[in-house]
């Protein structure tokens, strides 16, 4: 039953993947590479996830795990890696967080703060800022280790 709801989770999530490469204007023959890539980062989060790992450090590594991914296919397809990551990682922006800071911040505003709307608008605002720079971080590292210099640094 668990490998039953990962494969369904990874495949609800190379929808948007899909959906975003086309906003985004990606060409169409990339499209099944960036629904393969955002069904592979929702896994492999979601598979860290249920192994008692942090949202954010389940992030980090699939995003970075993508990252390594989108070098190779940049490559191989001659295309830019943006063109492969940045759809694969959109089902794992952290909506829920940031949306429960917003709501806490709005009723802090109507109703006056309090310690338990305080504590919900730092809680979810720092998760919602730690899975971003997970992701942010996850997706340069590769692209920073992977890259070929045409001449030494010094």
């Amino acid at each position: 039953m668990a490998w039953f709801s990962l494969l369904l989770n990874a495949l609800w999530a190379a929808i948007p993947a899909v959906g975003f490469g086309m906003i985004f204007n990606v060409p169409r023959s990339t499209l099944p590479l960036c629904a393969v890539g955002g069904a592979v980062t929702y896994g492999i989060r979601d598979t860290l996830l249920h192994n008692h790992f942090s949202i954010e450090l389940s992030t980090f590594i699939a995003a970075t795990a993508i990252g390594i991914i989108g070098v190779f296919w940049s490559r191989r397809y001659v295309m830019p890696r943006p063109v492969y990551t940045v759809p694969s990682i959109i089902p794992m922006i952290p909506g829920t967080y940031a949306y429960e800071m917003m709501i806490s911040l709005v009723t802090m505003n109507t109703v006056g703060v309090t310690d338990a709307l305080l504590s919900s608008f730092i809680e979810n605002g720092l998760h919602a800022v730690s899975i971003l720079f997970a992701i942010a971080f996850g997706l340069v590292l590769p692209s920073m280790y992977y890259t070929k210099r045409k001449q030494p640094i010094i």
